[in-house]
């Protein structure tokens, strides 16, 4: 399978709320699909995290949270595999909703 053009940004993109930042700059120059979509994801998740943070008082924020670390980490293995495969129904949103960052 060969690898799809940003790759490395879509990779970038999913460590941490630093890479995330760093995969937006370096996009930023040149564009690609791939590293554009992924982005785009992890700013939902990243949101996502931080909803998880503002309900941690709440009995439901510790499940939010691992909710959302485990999606970050199924978003990550699919950028690892190539695939522009995401959250159901979550991701798609995630796409319409970040147009600001094509």
């Amino acid at each position: 399978m060969s690898t799809p053009p940003g790759k490395n940004k879509a990779i970038i993109a999913y460590i941490t709320f630093i890479g995330m930042l760093i995969a937006i700059s370096m996009n930023r120059d040149e564009k690609h699909e791939f590293a554009t979509w992924h982005i785009k994801n992890m700013f939902g998740l990243v949101i996502l995290l931080f909803v998880a943070v503002a309900l941690q008082n709440y009995p439901i924020g510790i499940y939010v949270y691992w909710l959302s670390v485990a999606l970050w980490l199924f978003c990550l293995v699919m950028a690892l595999t190539n695939r522009k495969m995401g959250i159901p129904w979550l991701s798609e949103k995630f796409q319409s909703w970040f147009t600001f960052l094509d």
